[in-house]
């Protein structure tokens, strides 16, 4: 039987990069399309040799652009996260940093127009229903990649690509604090259960004991960190109305400590079953919410910036991300009006996937 060809675009989106398909060359049913991008990604085996993943979780991401069905945003954007071995696909999240390949992917696959220099895109997130604009350089009617701008965990510079993100709260469950508490006990474990972007469990990593500046990869050779961690996210997700999450991705878990570089404040987050080598754009602006809420598990921990917007240095394993974050503190507390980044992004190849035709004959 032969294969099917399906067009995509290969991006890196800010730390993480995957394919950028149009929506409308993937099978619409769901279980279908799992299928479809476990095959293109080569989920099963830990190197994803059969396919185009790379290995990790921040290489096994896929974007599915369309125009947008709503009136005030101009692309429809699902992700789905697909895991490195077990042949699953999660597509309760969304992923910020393959947000940042969004806009430029839509203008190379013609979805969305050049407005000049520089073109402003409306992007709605199908996964969870938040609205992001993104600001991108399009020169002579293209999509610019080359520039000034720097974000660790990426070498080099890049074009700057300016995310601000709106609609954030309560993406997943409906509410900032899901169980509608500033603070949980959990397993003995003080947790702060957020939902910004995306839902995390956040606890303090000295009651973990560890120090919160660890490598990714002392925290992934730590199975002792995973057998205590699992349990107390588990019971997070139930707490947090999201059911069994014994098998999601959501939500994740991440540990704050004391900055040590001139940040804010130091984190980890886990995807969750690895550190991810830096830091997502969407936990950034969650764990940023949390330094800004008195009383939650970050309390002690930093100097809380003056003013609104105020501008959050997260200190991850691969540097720092910046999250500017515009709020204000009312009679029912802390209250997000939108969060903004700077990311980039970079076209890296094009042309078709194949997919065997025992997977999905194309029709």
């Amino acid at each position: 039987m032969a294969q099917t060809p399906i067009p995509y675009h290969f991006f890196r989106g800010g730390t993480s990069r995957g394919p950028y398909f149009r929506r409308e060359d993937l099978p619409a049913d769901q279980d279908m399309l799992a299928r479809v991008l476990v095959s293109v990604l080569g989920s099963g085996q830990k190197l994803n040799i059969d396919g185009i993943g790379g290995g990790a979780a921040v290489t096994t991401k896929v974007a599915m652009l369309s125009r947008s069905e709503a009136p005030d945003c101009d692309i429809d954007y699902f992700f789905a996260q697909v895991s490195v071995e077990d042949r699953l696909v999660d597509f309760k999240p969304t992923c910020g940093n393959i947000l940042s390949g969004v806009g430029p992917a839509a203008v190379e696959m013609g979805l969305v127009a050049p407005q000049g220099d520089v073109t402003r895109i409306r992007i709605r997130s199908v996964n969870t229903g938040a609205k992001v604009e993104a600001v991108i350089r399009t020169p002579g009617g293209a999509v610019e990649y080359e520039g000034e701008a720097a974000i660790d965990g990426v070498p080099g510079t890049a074009a700057p690509i300016y995310l601000n993100f709106m609609d954030v709260v309560g993406s997943v469950t409906g509410a900032l604090l899901p169980t509608g508490a500033l603070r949980d006990t959990i397993d003995g474990i003080e947790v702060t259960c957020m939902d910004v972007a995306m839902p995390i469990a956040i606890a303090r990593a000295a009651d973990f004991g560890l120090t919160g500046h660890e490598t990714a990869a002392d925290l992934d050779a730590n199975r002792d960190f995973y057998a205590r961690m699992e349990p107390i996210r588990q019971e997070a997700g139930r707490r947090m109305g999201m059911g069994d999450v014994s098998k999601s991705v959501t939500p994740k878990f991440a540990l704050l400590a004391e900055p040590r570089a001139g940040g804010t404040i130091a984190a980890r987050y886990f995807m969750p079953w690895s550190c991810h080598p830096t830091m997502a754009v969407t936990g950034a602006q969650c764990l940023a919410s949390c330094v800004l809420t008195p009383g939650t598990v970050a309390e002690g921990l930093f100097t809380r910036p003056e003013g609104t917007p105020a501008l959050v240095l997260i200190e991850h394993p691969g540097g720092v991300i910046d999250v500017t974050v515009d709020y204000e503190m009312g009679d029912s507390g802390f209250a997000l009006k939108s969060a903004g980044l700077l990311r980039t992004a970079r076209l890296l190849a094009r042309g078709e996937v194949m997919v065997p035709g025992s997977v999905w004959d194309g029709k």
